[in-house]
């Protein structure tokens, strides 16, 4: 006995429950009350339902219990106890004792792990699911029909033993004929020769099977074989059409290729052509914006005229005067205008004349002469057309007096 196993002993004791204090003292002296109340109490603790015998005061009774006690572990627990040592009752016990202990301790620390994993994992793992079990129930509810109806034969059968019995009994006490026995005896034999013989040929015609099922699996593998050369032929041999079948290939090729430049070409043109008349539309609403306030300009002038001319006669003489003054701003500016336009005419349209001859001659005073009179005709034409402007003028400033009406009339084109 070592003190690790007397000390495990005692708190493994301790963490069963043993009700009574166990001292490492207790087994220096045979101690054979305290080891019979030990394996007592082992035993119903392994198995609450044992009828061990409790009566250790003889001999006899110690060796009747040592015995019980350890045919019940051999038994039940597969555990094997050396009965010398246990009725010993001192330290050499305790080895034996602690066999039984350690399974007892393994087996309550196991199931305490198993009850923690259960309050864990009750939610998910140990939900019963009748879904899953219904084609069990199916099962054990037919089985349950067949013991039933089993149990009711069974039970009219046994109902019948009696009469049966006497048969039974009439039969066997009757005696044995040789010659009946010996017809029998002949039915059997030829009944089993009959099914020999079937068998027999059955077994005949399994060999015959046999060999037209080899003969037909030859005839396969040779089709297989020329199945497969063939194939290698074909596949060795270029197919006719397959030379126009790659320049095919090629010029569609190429031919997508031409699609998919003109087709990003189109694209291209396509979303210029959308700008362009994008600009233009908002080119023309822009026309259309300045023609509309030409027009809103146009008639609050017009009003302004109209409300104008309802005034009293004495204002319309100070209005002519006021008339006759714009008159003669507008003069002056066309007077301006046609001036510029001759003298561009007159720049573009110089002659321009001279010799190729060096010196002065009476011709070149002359030709200075005539240059000076186209001068002074110049100078003529112009002051002619600044006269004649002046009398356009006024043509001018009434046509562009009458000229509201007719816009007045086109509003509706916008």
């Amino acid at each position: 006995m070592s003190f690790r196993d007397l000390r495990n002993f005692t708190e493994m004791m301790r963490a069963l429950g043993y009700p009574r204090l166990i001292s490492m003292e207790n087994f220096h002296t045979p101690n054979f009350m305290l080891v019979s109340e030990v394996l007592l109490w082992l035993v119903k603790r392994y198995e609450p339902q044992t009828d061990i015998p409790p009566d250790v005061e003889t001999e006899q009774d110690r060796v009747f219990f040592i015995k019980a006690v350890a045919q019940f572990m051999a038994t039940k627990a597969h555990i094997k106890l050396n009965t010398k040592k246990l009725y010993q009752a001192d330290g050499y016990a305790v080895k034996e004792l602690l066999k039984v202990t350690s399974v007892l301790y393994s087996a309550m620390n196991t199931k305490g792990l198993e009850r923690a994993d259960m309050s864990e994992e009750d939610s998910s793992k140990f939900k019963f699911d009748l879904g899953s079990k219904i084609a069990d129930l199916k099962a054990a509810r037919q089985l349950a029909s067949e013991i039933t109806s089993k149990g009711a034969s069974l039970f009219d059968l046994l109902g019948k033993e009696v009469e049966l019995r006497e048969a039974r009994a009439e039969s066997i006490a009757r005696p044995l004929e040789i010659n009946e026995a010996e017809k029998m005896m002949k039915i059997a034999i030829d009944s089993v020769l009959e099914q020999v013989q079937k068998t027999k040929d059955m077994l005949n015609n399994v060999a015959l099977d046999e060999a037209n099922l080899e003969a037909k699996i030859e005839k396969r593998k040779l089709e297989l074989e020329r199945s497969q050369k063939r194939l290698q032929t074909l596949q060795s041999v270029r197919p006719a059409f397959m030379d126009e079948y790659e320049k095919i290939e090629e010029q569609l090729q190429k031919q997508y290729s031409s699609y998919l430049e003109k087709f990003r070409n189109l694209t291209y043109m396509q979303q210029l052509l959308d700008d362009h008349r994008r600009t233009e539309q908002e080119m023309f609403e822009e026309a259309a914006n300045m023609l509309r306030l030409m027009q809103n300009r146009l008639k609050e002038e017009e009003q302004h005229l109209l409300k104008s001319g309802n005034n009293d006669d004495s204002d319309i003489e100070i209005q002519e005067d006021e008339g006759s003054d714009s008159e003669v701003e507008d003069r002056q500016i066309m007077k301006q205008h046609t001036a510029t336009e001759t003298l561009l005419q007159g720049r573009a349209g110089a002659r321009i004349v001279g010799t190729m001859q060096g010196g002065d001659t009476e011709e070149d005073e002359d030709s200075g002469d005539s240059e000076i009179d186209l001068d002074e005709d110049e100078d003529e034409e112009e002051e002619d057309m600044e006269d004649d402007s002046m009398e356009i003028c006024p043509s001018k400033s009434s046509h562009r007096a009458r000229k509201p009406e007719p816009l007045e009339e086109s509003d509706n084109d916008f």
